[in-house]
């Protein structure tokens, strides 16, 4: 029996899988890092942590497995989109990695629109500047500390600087250069003309290849810290969401993913490259070849709820919160959550838009605020849903994964909330399982991604949205679209007196 390894780089922890020729989940290895927030709308890590931890986990998915390492084919990656990490001539970290949920480049955004134009950003990238984003990420660096940017040699996402010390090699691959707002979409190469515009070398852009694309083997120093063999294959791998939607099967048009995270994301494929959502939503490169897709994204969907556990119940497992509210009614008793955490970016690219519980009451107890919390969280995702819908997309059932899918009234309400059909998959392992169908693909299993996903993917469970729910939940979503615009200026004032640093 052959076996493949996908490498899940996330934003707190890196997940491994294992999963043999066909397709079944032979063990499965997490480790986790911490973020570092040194001042309001800050976010970074150290890359040392992600190929410490990764080393660590493959190490333990080995040996937990007792699988021959011999018998381990190939390797691939799915990892957090947008992080900017910076390498010397010599290939060495210049700085910690600014991730995609950190806010601090809304003047360099800005001034990409002044640089560049909104409408020809649009055209060439198919995205909106937005602080989460790589090239803002670059010029804040070239901007506050220019004895760091004039050393950089070459740039990297992170799952790409991982492979690099997994492999001695450096590349991007298609999804994951997508979202530097760096890349022409339509036609998948470095844009010289926004380097230029921008004043940023073209040559520090990392060589481009397909997602499924052999790229090397494992080199002797990670072969002796996980146990691999120096002759695995190592391909290409995609970016998160383009992993999680290959994992999901979302390979063909119509199909549509949710996607609970840290973050979350509403994730549709796309055969064509020329759709026009004027830049409400995301447009990226997908990790198959010359397909596409379009999201939407919440910056604060599972974060949320991680966010109100360890603040309010701190001795409570997320399975214990989440499987209380299915005795709290519809609109959590008149109470609304608006997940702002760190700013929102679909449909409001609003940096400085912070959350809110609106309607609280002394008679809401913490299952109210809980499923306030995850009412609010679906309700944002709704939100990318809606844009599709009012482009035309005919969105009828949506997979859904991650968090989200592990309560069954949080299914549920999905499915009253989008009015939609919600498949539950049997094993699903998100973007960690898309890493290993490119590698499975990519060492010749299968045929198509699409043959692998008949291999890969089952369906454990469908919920059918509820129309009398529906019809309560569409009042509640009108209110709950009414809490941004009342609130941002407030969210803009009270920034003001934000004293941590």
């Amino acid at each position: 029996m052959k076996y493949v390894i996908g490498i899940d780089l996330g934003t707190s922890a890196v997940k491994t899988v294992l999963v043999n020729t066909k397709g079944e989940l032979c063990a499965k290895a997490t480790k986790n890092y911490p973020l570092l927030h040194g001042k309001t709308g800050y976010s970074e890590q150290d890359p040392n942590e992600w190929v410490q931890q990764t080393a660590s986990a493959l190490h333990e998915l080995l040996s937990n497995s007792k699988v021959n390492s011999e018998d381990i084919e190939g390797i691939s990656y799915s990892g957090q989109m947008h992080g900017l990490v910076l390498l010397d001539k010599n290939h060495n970290l210049l700085r910690y990695s600014i991730l995609w949920n950190d806010t601090r480049t809304t003047t360099q955004c800005q001034r990409l629109y002044e640089m560049i134009g909104e409408r020809r950003l649009l055209e060439i990238t198919k995205n909106q500047a937005l602080e989460g984003f790589t090239l803002p990420k670059l010029l804040w660096v070239k901007e506050h500390e220019p004895e760091i940017f004039e050393q950089t040699a070459v740039f990297m996402l992170p799952k790409d600087y991982l492979r690099f010390k997994m492999t001695g090699v450096i590349h991007s691959e298609y999804s994951d250069a997508a979202g530097t707002l760096l890349l022409n979409v339509n036609e998948k190469n470095w844009s010289e003309e926004i380097c230029q515009l921008v004043g940023i070398d073209v040559n520090i852009c990392p060589p481009l290849v397909e997602s499924s694309e052999c790229v090397g083997t494992v080199n002797k120093e990670m072969a002796k810290q996980t146990g691999l063999t120096t002759s695995t294959k190592v391909f290409a791998g995609g970016a998160d969401n383009a992993c999680g939607a290959i994992g999901a099967g979302i390979l063909l048009s119509g199909e549509t993913l949710c996607s609970i995270g840290t973050s979350g994301v509403v994730l549709s494929y796309e055969e064509r490259s020329d759709r026009d959502f004027a830049g409400k939503v995301h447009y990226f490169n997908h990790g198959k070849e010359n397909a596409f897709y379009t999201m939407g994204v919440t910056l604060s969907a599972g974060y949320s709820l991680s966010w109100f556990r360890d603040n309010f119940a701190e001795n409570e497992s997320f399975e214990n919160m989440v499987a209380n509210i299915d005795k709290v009614p519809i609109g959590a008793n008149g109470l609304l959550f608006t997940p702002y955490l760190v700013g929102e970016r679909t449909p409001h690219a609003d940096a400085t838009i912070r959350g809110s519980f609106i309607g609280m009451d002394a008679f809401h107890k913490k299952g109210d605020f809980t499923r306030a919390v995850i009412e609010g969280i679906t309700f944002s995702l709704n939100e990318s849903i809606e844009i599709f819908r009012e482009n035309g997309k005919e969105i009828t059932s949506i997979v859904s994964i991650g968090g989200g899918a592990k309560s069954d009234t949080w299914l549920q309400i999905q499915a009253d909330v989008f009015n939609a059909k919600i498949i539950k998959l049997s094993t699903e392992q998100g973007p960690a399982l898309g890493a290993a169908m490119l590698a499975a693909y990519g060492c010749g299993w299968y045929n198509s991604l699409e043959e692998c996903a008949g291999s890969f993917i089952g369906i454990s469970k469908t919920y059918m949205p509820n129309l009398g729910n529906v019809e309560v939940y569409k009042q509640l979503y009108a209110l709950y679209k009414e809490v941004y615009d009342q609130t941002k200026d407030l969210s803009k004032k009270l920034n003001q007196f934000n004293r941590k640093e």
